[in-house]
């Protein structure tokens, strides 16, 4: 895969397409326990709760934080520009590393296989591990993307990967019960063990930037509005 467009350094990274590791054992451990790593809570979060183990978390961590190999999850977002959505890159830089959130162009593919992603702008910020860019989703915003039809393609296309995988880009104003029930779905629907699931979207929550009131209304990301 090649990243291109942004001037921001991701393209200078040797990316790689990403997409099958999601569905690895220890990925949601690795991609969300880096929101909960700050000290303010009182019990630290394991990994664990999110899925797997901490030896299936620290074995995939060696892939997806390779300096050699940066993992690019690509989300389609429907209504977008063909083959364009939201790129999440693993920029494993050598000590600036960190998870960055792109909104994408075109999407080509050439003869030899080689992805091509055209980057156009930040889209979603709040990266793990000292990200890039200070940019955000909405609640809303966040539940439009991950519950829409995608545009086909290529890509994370189930719609609790997605939400978790763009989890971290949540900042504003949300409903507190009805995030909590969409984290909890989407943590068991994707692994995670019901006897700590609770803790761990409320560790999740709790480290978001965040006031508990209802949001009337959204509009897609994507949509220049």
């Amino acid at each position: 895969m090649v990243i291109t467009g942004d001037g921001d350094g991701d393209g200078d990274g040797p990316t790689v397409v990403g997409e099958t590791l999601v569905g690895q054992a220890g990925f949601w451990g690795c991609h969300l326990l880096g929101l909960c790593e700050d000290g303010a809570c009182d019990e630290r979060a394991e990994p664990a709760w999110f899925g797997g183990d901490g030896a299936d978390a620290d074995a995939l961590a060696e892939v997806l934080f390779d300096p050699e190999r940066w993992p690019v999850f690509r989300v389609p977002v429907e209504g977008a520009a063909p083959g364009g959505g939201v790129a999440v890159v693993y920029r494993n830089l050598d000590g600036d590393g960190g998870v960055a959130y792109r909104r994408t162009g075109a999407v080509t593919e050439g003869a030899t296989g080689v992805v091509t992603v055209a980057v156009t702008g930040a889209v979603a910020g709040g990266a793990t591990g000292g990200g890039t860019g200070d940019v955000r989703l909405s609640w809303g915003e966040l539940v439009a993307v991950a519950d829409g039809p995608g545009g086909g393609g290529d890509g994370v296309l189930d719609r609790d990967e997605r939400f978790l995988l763009l989890l971290p880009c949540l900042r504003g104003t949300w409903e507190e019960a009805v995030a909590r029930e969409r984290v909890v779905g989407a943590l068991v629907a994707v692994g995670a063990p019901e006897d700590t699931v609770e803790r761990a979207a409320g560790h999740l929550l709790g480290h978001l930037e965040r006031r508990a009131v209802h949001e009337p209304g959204w509009k897609s990301p994507l949509s220049g509005r």
